[in-house]
């Protein structure tokens, strides 16, 4: 009998998303997602899976194991990762990522120019990176190589997708881009009862039939299982961390308000945190609990 309830597999997991997007098989789900992040800027009509293992030069250096790594037709390298909590180097982590696909077009002999073909480094975030390069109200930060007095491009080659994924709040009716349809998918996935209609066309359809757990053998079953543990460890560990943050924090701002005799200090300071909180996706019932606010004043905030 298996542990889980759900019919789909979560895209959050690391054996969903390797399954969906880094096998032979769904390559296609991969090129249609890809297409959708680039929205035109690139075009991929193939893509070959490379060996996610890497080490450096000498063998004793330290590995990089990616989630997903390809090429396309053009020769063009794409490392694609999902990255579920916080990681405080996470930054250099993605540009150290890079210096493999880099690294490794050197061609043996004496003849190479050092022409080297495009890297794309796509992380998907599942949570809010907050920052201070990025734009406060934008999901997909493109980053790369300019010159920082004309903001011109210096060099193309190197380019990074940081897609923050926790941000992305639509529902099935606000979905109108086919990258909007993808990031529902990767938040919504495993709450799902049936493939709903929005989401019918040929590559959804291939989703839908690939993410669904009936079909699954006993061991690709225990290795999700095990997958999905492991992501509802990090989840929780992370959710209680914020939890204790926000509580803390509340109790602090109340405190200082009531030894100021400031009424109108706590509810501002309570308005503030119930923002966050409802801008996280926290429940309005759980925001209620913790604030004390009403659930008419956190629909107003």
């Amino acid at each position: 009998m298996r542990q889980t309830e759900e019919r789909y597999i979560s895209l959050l997991t690391d054996f969903g998303f390797k399954r969906i997007f880094g096998t032979a098989p769904n390559k296609d789900l991969l090129i249609d997602f890809l297409n959708s992040l680039f929205n035109g800027e690139q075009v991929i009509k193939h893509v070959t899976y490379l060996n996610s293992e890497h080490v450096g030069d000498v063998f004793a250096e330290r590995k990089a194991i990616f989630d997903v790594y390809c090429e396309n037709e053009h020769g063009e390298k794409f490392i694609v990762e999902m990255q579920n909590a916080y990681q405080t180097f996470f930054k250099d982590r993605s540009l150290y990522y890079a210096t493999f696909p880099i690294r490794e077009q050197a061609s043996k002999g004496e003849n190479w120019n050092f022409e080297l073909q495009h890297v794309y480094v796509v992380a998907l975030l599942n949570y809010e990176m907050s920052d201070e390069a990025f734009s406060a109200d934008t999901i997909n930060h493109d980053v790369g190589l300019l010159d920082k007095q004309t903001y011109r491009v210096f060099n193309d080659k190197l380019t990074f997708k940081y897609v923050e994924i926790a941000k992305f709040k639509k529902n099935e009716d606000q979905l109108v881009t086919n990258f909007d349809k993808w990031l529902y998918v990767l938040r919504n996935l495993s709450r799902l009862d049936a493939q709903p209609s929005y989401l019918k066309n040929e590559v959804f359809n291939r989703l839908f039939k690939a993410a669904e757990i009936a079909h699954f053998s006993k061991t690709e079953l225990r290795e999700y299982e095990d997958s999905l543990k492991a992501y509802r460890d990090i989840k929780n560990s992370l959710d209680s961390a914020e939890a204790k943050g926000i509580e803390k924090g509340l109790a602090e701002g109340l405190a200082k308000g009531r030894a100021e005799g400031m009424i109108e200090g706590e509810e501002k300071k309570a308005r503030e945190i119930a923002g966050k909180m409802k801008s996280n996706g926290i429940p309005v019932d759980v925001i209620m609990q913790m604030t004390g606010l009403s659930e008419e004043e956190i629909s107003s905030l």
